[in-house]
C-alpha cells in the first residue's frame, strides 16, 4: 500500500491545519490532558464541536441519507490525528460508537431521533459496559434488564464510564437473558441519564480526570429505546469497540510526546555534560523514534483494513491499540528516567523539567494501556484470531 498522501489529503490537512488556527481555543484546547482531551466535557469544547459539525466533519463517512458525505474513513482519520494534535475535541462516539450502530441496526424512530443531533454536536453520550466483575470482558455483565409491559426495568451497576457526569444519554449494556451463555443474552439501551433512578458516584483517576460508578434502580426504559436486536448486543459491541481501540488512542500525541523528549535531551544537561551526548539516552530515544513509525504504519494499516466493508479489522484494532498504548507507556517511562527525580513534580511546576509534562504522561498513559480493553485482552484476540492459539495463551 502507499503510505503517502495524496494532493487531495493533502488540501484536506491544510484546511483542517487553518481551521485550527482561526478557532483556537485555549479553554477548547489543552494537550496536557493527554488522551481525555478529546471530549467535550465543558461548554467551550461543546462549542468547538459544534463548529467542527457546520464544516460538514462530524458525518465524513455517514450515508448521506442521514446527512453524511458517504465519504472515505481515511479522511476521519486524518482529522481526528489533527485534532488530537492540538489537544481539541475528538469526533468521538456519538459519531462512531453510537452513530454508525444506529445507522446498521437501528430503528427509524432512533435514526430520526439521535442521528442529527450526533451530525449537529447537541448530544453527548456516556458508554455504560464495565461493571465491578465485567471490566475489560464485557460479555461478563450483569446489569439486569427485565420484561415490564411495553418495556424494561434495569437494576445493577456500571463502573467507570468516563462521561456520565456531562452526557445527555447513556449508550447501555444489559443481560436481558440470564440463561444464556454469556455471549448472549445482552442487549443494548438508549437511557437519559437524568432518569431518576440513576445514581452517580465520581471516581478520580490516576490522571486527576473522573470517571464514574452509576447504580440503577428501577430505570424503566420503554422498548422504543432498545438497539437492534433482542440479545445480540455483544455483537454490536464488540463490532463498536474494534473503531474504539482505534479512534480513542491517536498516534500524534505520542509522536509529540517523543518531540518533547528530544526537545529536552538537546538541551538538558546532566554534572555538566549535554544529555544529547550521552550514548546510553540516544538509544534509548532513537528505539523510541523507530517504534513511533511503527505506530503510525499500524494506524494506517488499520484504516486500510477498515474501509474494506467485507471484513471485520478485528486484528488490527487490536494490534494498534497494545502496540500504540504500550509504546505511549514506554515514551512516559523513558521521560521519567531521563528528566530524572525532579520528573515526578506536578503539571505546570515551572521549575519541574518539561514543566511537568513527565508526571503528567506517566499517569494519564497507565489509563490508556487499560479503557477500550486492556493489553492482556488485546494480547487475547490476536492470540486467538489470528495466530490459532488458546485463550490466556
Amino acid at each position: 500500500m502507499d503510505f503517502e498522501f495524496s494532493s487531495e489529503e493533502r488540501r484536506f490537512l491544510a484546511e483542517v491545519d487553518q481551521f485550527l488556527q482561526d478557532n483556537y481555543d485555549p479553554k477548547a484546547m489543552d494537550v496536557t490532558r493527554e488522551n481525555m482531551a478529546q471530549i467535550c466535557d465543558t461548554p467551550e469544547r461543546r462549542a468547538f464541536a459544534r463548529k467542527l459539525a457546520k464544516k460538514g466533519w462530524l458525518g465524513i463517512t455517514w450515508p448521506k441519507a442521514y446527512g453524511g458525505q458517504e465519504g472515505r474513513g481515511f479522511y476521519e482519520y486524518l482529522l481526528n490525528e489533527k485534532l488530537s494534535s492540538v489537544g481539541a475535541p475528538q469526533i468521538g462516539k456519538g459519531v462512531g460508537i453510537i452513530g454508525k450502530t444506529l445507522i446498521k441496526v437501528g430503528s427509524e424512530k432512533l435514526k430520526q431521533e439521535f442521528l442529527p443531533k450526533i451530525l449537529n454536536a447537541e448530544i453527548e453520550f456516556a458508554v455504560g459496559y464495565s461493571e465491578p466483575s465485567a471490566g475489560s470482558d464485557s460479555a461478563a455483565m450483569r446489569l439486569k434488564a427485565e420484561r415490564r409491559g411495553d418495556g424494561w426495568v434495569l437494576n445493577g451497576q456500571k463502573v467507570f464510564s468516563t462521561s456520565a457526569h456531562f452526557a445527555d444519554w447513556y449508550w447501555v449494556g444489559a443481560r436481558t437473558d440470564p440463561e444464556a451463555p454469556k455471549h448472549h443474552g445482552i442487549t443494548l439501551f438508549l437511557v437519559r441519564m437524568d432518569d431518576p433512578g440513576l445514581t452517580l458516584h465520581a471516581m478520580p483517576t490516576m490522571g486527576g480526570e473522573r470517571t464514574n460508578a452509576v447504580f440503577f434502580d428501577d430505570v424503566f426504559v420503554h422498548d422504543d429505546y432498545r438497539v437492534g436486536q433482542l440479545n445480540k448486543g455483544f455483537q454490536y459491541i464488540a463490532e463498536a469497540l474494534d473503531i474504539e481501540r482505534f479512534t480513542m488512542f491517536t498516534f500524534s500525541p505520542i509522536r509529540a510526546r517523543v518531540e518533547l523528549l528530544c526537545d529536552y535531551v538537546k538541551q538538558a544537561t546532566q554534572d555538566g555534560k549535554p544529555l544529547k551526548e550521552d550514548p546510553v539516552i540516544r538509544q534509548r530515544v532513537a528505539q523510541l523514534a523507530t517504534e513511533c513509525e511503527v505506530a503510525r504504519l499500524l494506524g494506517v494499516r488499520f484504516v486500510d483494513s477498515a474501509l474494506d466493508a467485507s471484513k471485520t479489522p478485528t486484528v488490527p484494532a487490536s494490534e494498534y491499540k497494545l502496540y500504540a498504548t504500550e509504546l505511549s507507556r514506554r515514551v512516559a517511562d523513558a521521560t521519567m528516567d531521563i528528566a530524572s527525580p525532579g520528573s515526578q513534580l506536578a503539571l505546570g511546576t515551572e521549575d519541574a523539567p518539561l514543566k511537568g509534562r513527565a508526571e503528567s504522561c506517566y499517569t494519564y498513559t497507565v489509563i490508556d494501556t487499560i479503557g477500550g480493553g486492556s493489553s492482556e485482552v488485546q494480547k487475547n484476540i490476536i492470540c486467538k484470531r489470528k495466530l490459532g492459539l488458546p485463550p490466556n495463551f
